[in-house]
């Protein structure tokens, strides 16, 4: 058997090859036709885009995604061709609430903001925005939560997005990327959605980039409909707008999931998918590092921006939008 893997998925060297099955270990962007085409499965990341194009005349079987997301893969086909594919809902939750809880802290020091009382608004109550709801109401904000899927299966406790859109003093975006269907969310916050805003909010997406129209987020942030925008996400990466990274708050290179916790998560739910499917038992264990010894306080909020600070990404990805894919491939050591 042999395996195609993108080489930034982590623990994995050894793996496989520990229970005879040959391992390839790429970068995402070089899995081409002729390279898959005698692999039995691919374990990818966002990078790579599964479709027709890269897996037709191919014996792949399987396709495990090291992440939430799962629009690079084209399921239709998938479907078509009897091609089993898996992601990993929720393999990241805690790093992307470790993330947003932050970036709250930062806007509460930096930008004035009382967090006790103000109004969160949570678009997308999966995995990870349910992790967001609980945070916000630690840390004594009042949560709006809006969820058009779970809240057509009868589900209770959700508002319509013109209710956020009307009382929320920040939104936070946690939905996959639809493009079309009943709950189409591409540019889901357009033109229409900013201009329909009351409050002023603090956006913040960790979701998806095309989940934003970028000219309509500029357009906002020149207007002021809205006070100022937290992106880890972008339209075209990592070909981004340059004037959008200019006058967001805080601008990351698509790491706000990238805690060695979460990507270990991953790797271990994407081994367990690919172990079910073909019936091989593969033993994995992740010996994570410990918390680095800079985490030294013991007030909560600055143990919390110790440990994790948004700030130093940004700082990095200003100094050169050209490497956004490096500054994904290389990222330093991040511990929950």
């Amino acid at each position: 058997m042999k395996v195609i893997i993108d080489n930034k998925i982590p623990y994995l060297e050894g793996v496989l090859e520990a229970v005879g099955i040959e391992a390839v270990f790429l970068p995402g962007r070089e899995f081409t036709p002729a390279v898959v085409k005698d692999a039995d499965a691919l374990l990818v990341r966002t990078r790579t885009r599964c479709d027709r194009r890269l897996l037709e005349g191919s014996r792949v079987r399987f396709i495990g995604t090291a992440t939430i997301g799962y629009d690079h893969i084209d399921t239709a086909y998938c479907a078509e061709t009897g091609i089993a594919w898996c992601n990993c809902p929720g393999c990241n939750a805690g790093a992307v609430e470790q993330y947003v809880h932050a970036v709250l802290l930062l806007l509460q020091q930096e930008k004035g903001i009382s967090l006790a009382g103000t109004c969160l608004g949570v678009i997308g109550v999966g995995h990870v925005g349910s992790r967001i709801c609980r945070l916000g109401e630690r840390l004594g904000m009042r949560v709006l939560q809006n969820d058009p899927p779970r809240a057509d299966r009868g589900e209770e406790g959700f508002a319509d997005l013109a209710v956020l859109a009307r009382e929320c003093d920040i939104l936070s975006f946690h939905t996959p990327l639809l493009t079309d269907g009943p709950y189409r969310t591409f540019h889901l916050a357009d033109a229409a959605f900013f201009h329909s805003l009351a409050r002023r909010p603090y956006v913040i997406n960790t979701s998806r980039g095309e989940v934003m129209a970028t000219d309509a987020l500029l357009e906002a942030l020149d207007g002021g409909q809205v006070a100022g925008a937290v992106l880890d996400v972008w339209e075209n990466e990592p070909d981004i707008d340059l004037r959008l990274l200019d006058r967001v708050f805080i601008g990351t290179p698509h790491i706000a999931g990238y805690s060695a916790d979460g990507k270990a998560n991953a790797t271990r739910m994407v081994l367990e998918a690919f172990s079910r499917f073909f019936g091989i038992d593969v033993p994995f264990q992740a010996d994570l590092p410990a918390l680095p010894e800079a985490v030294t306080a013991t007030d909560p909020v600055t143990r919390q921006l110790q440990a994790y600070n948004p700030h130093r990404d940004c700082e990095a990805l200003r100094a050169c939008p050209a490497l956004f894919e490096q500054l994904r491939g290389d990222y330093p050591l991040r511990r929950e």
